[in-house]
């Protein structure tokens, strides 16, 4: 459904712009209005990307993608990470909402700001 490049390069353009998406937005941007479906596919190209990108030793992009209510990636985006938290900078967060969270995502989606703003 989603070609995997295009995905990678409305992330890398969003990183370049110093935003983060929405999943709605995102959607959007691929031709694509939103439905549960359609993001949960997405979200499959998203850790992908990520495992790729990751083996690069380039910082995920997945974390640019945000739900609207509160500024966060889904649930999914934690579980599917949760065994690299040794790997991954920051301090694992408890909780997949609340401060604790946001200073984890706002750290990770920093590095892909500073990152994909410098090449």
């Amino acid at each position: 459904m989603f070609d995997p490049a295009e995905v990678r390069e409305t992330l890398i353009g969003a990183a370049r712009a110093r935003n983060a998406l929405t999943y709605s937005q995102t959607l959007q941007r691929l031709g694509y209005r939103f439905t549960r479906p359609k993001m949960r596919a997405l979200c499959a190209v998203l850790d992908k990307l990520d495992e790729d990108g990751r083996v690069d030793g380039e910082p995920g992009l997945a974390v640019l993608v945000v739900r609207q209510s509160d500024g966060l990636p889904g649930q999914g985006w934690f579980v599917s990470r949760s065994h690299l938290a040794e790997e991954l900078p920051g301090r694992w967060p408890l909780e997949w909402e609340g401060a604790e969270a946001k200073a984890y995502v706002a750290l990770h989606q920093q590095k892909a700001f500073d990152y994909w703003g410098r090449s």
